[in-house]
């Protein structure tokens, strides 16, 4: 058991304290062993609490995993919008900085990440989850954009997000897969942001 999880089972923790130290040892186990040695009885041992308690604070385990997942993206996302408070306002830098931070999330947490969502497809809970968080993601993308975009109806400017965050999905997998590196995939997508953003509106679609 790591030493931070066994100093943490060794003591009675405050409940959301105890949720976020079960929810540390479900992603390392997914890191380490992926979904499918992931169940509630194996997070609660390596914690060292009961499972009792792993049940008490989930439920079943795709309730777990859920809760996973949207902890990680949670936490990209509030890395995300930190970073684009610092970013000068011109178009290049904020796509640079949107590209890099979704390949180092990429790099950090996709392994987990991917692997959650392959376990839940299928799951309406998770669906559900994934529509809200693309739809922040698109809602934090668009309000970075918008400055840049004067040309673009709202409605427009969310589909070329959308299309966007599709694009870096793919891209990022190929980082993963080891086709390409961090610097290229970061690059490749924001020339892909700056573009899309400028193109004007095609006849077909005005």
């Amino acid at each position: 058991m790591p030493p931070t999880f066994a100093a943490a089972s060794a003591r009675k923790l405050p409940k959301q304290e105890r949720r976020e130290q079960l929810l540390d040892c479900a992603q390392v186990m997914v890191r380490e062993e992926g979904t499918e040695a992931l169940t509630l009885a194996r997070v609660a041992e390596r914690a060292g609490v009961t499972k009792p308690v792993a049940y008490d604070h989930f439920g079943t385990r795709e309730v777990l995993m859920i809760a996973l997942f949207r902890r990680i993206d949670d936490k990209q996302t509030a890395l995300l919008v930190d970073t684009l408070k610092a970013t000068d306002g011109r178009l290049g830098a904020i796509a640079a900085t949107i590209a890099a931070a979704y390949m180092s999330c990429a790099l950090e947490v996709g392994t987990e990440w991917y692997a959650l969502s392959a376990a839940l497809k299928g799951s309406e809970a998770m669906e559900a989850v994934q529509r809200e968080l693309v739809a922040r993601y698109v809602g934090i993308w668009r309000g970075a954009l918008t400055p840049h975009a004067a040309q673009l109806p709202a409605d427009e400017l969310s589909l070329r997000c959308t299309a966007i965050l599709g694009a870096a999905e793919a891209i990022s997998l190929e980082l993963l897969r080891g086709h390409i590196d961090e610097g290229r995939a970061a690059a490749t997508l924001a020339t892909l942001i700056t573009a899309t953003i400028r193109a004007p509106i095609s006849t077909a679609a005005s």
